[in-house]
């Protein structure tokens, strides 16, 4: 009968510890955490799930990164566009260094939310139509996302240099939001450009979850 919090809290009190993960899928954010995203006008900004799955971005992500809206949900997933998605790949300036990255960090993220189960299928799919992602799971490498800068090769623009900085959604365990900050003024620049050349309605989908609903109702 206790929420997460409480639970957690109990642990901590008799135990010294958090209880055991207990993974749960995600219901898609809210819309204040929406605007929040929306708020970052020029800095492209998403919400990924601990299976990696993108259920929410601003309108510089869909200009800068992917367009999202373009996808079928199930093709939204980080891993499955670096290492099946021709277009993403070809804006990465190290593709290796990124993919690395990228399987060490979701191995993390997946281990701490206990969410083992829930990508095997994920892991078969991407080991059978990827011989490279499958020799760099077999690595059973680990990392923090933390933050760090990336370089993407733009068709249209050019290097886009971008910082980025992960953060955790307070309450929702099972969400992270990634930030991407124009590098230098000139990166800045470019990304004015791209977000120009697209039309206004590069928007995410309304994700109707209990979450939503709720919120919807009070407003």
């Amino acid at each position: 009968m206790l929420t997460e919090i409480e639970r957690e809290h109990i642990f901590l009190l008799a135990l010294g510890r958090t209880p055991e993960v207990r993974y749960q899928a995600t219901g898609g954010v809210t819309p204040r955490l929406q605007r929040v995203l929306d708020a970052l006008e020029f800095s492209p900004a998403l919400v990924k799930s601990v299976t990696w799955d993108v259920v929410a971005w601003n309108r510089a992500a869909a200009a800068v990164l992917t367009d999202y809206r373009e996808l079928a949900p199930k093709q939204r997933n980080v891993l499955r566009m670096i290492f099946c998605d021709p277009n993403v790949r070809a804006k990465q300036s190290d593709w290796e260094s990124v993919a690395r990255f990228a399987v060490g960090t979701f191995r993390a993220d997946v281990a701490r939310a206990g969410a083992s189960k829930e990508v095997e299928a994920l892991v078969d799919e991407l080991s059978r139509v990827s011989p490279e992602f499958e020799a760099i799971w077999r690595d059973h490498d680990v990392r923090g996302h933390g933050e760090g800068i990336k370089y993407l090769q733009h068709p249209l623009v050019g290097l886009v240099g971008l910082e980025y900085s992960a953060f955790a959604v307070d309450g929702r365990p099972d969400l992270s939001m990634v930030i991407y900050h124009p590098a230098t003024p000139a990166d800045a620049e470019r990304i004015k450009t791209l977000m120009k050349s697209r039309p206004e309605t590069l928007w995410s989908e309304p994700v109707r979850s209990e979450a939503v609903e709720a919120e919807t109702v009070r407003q």
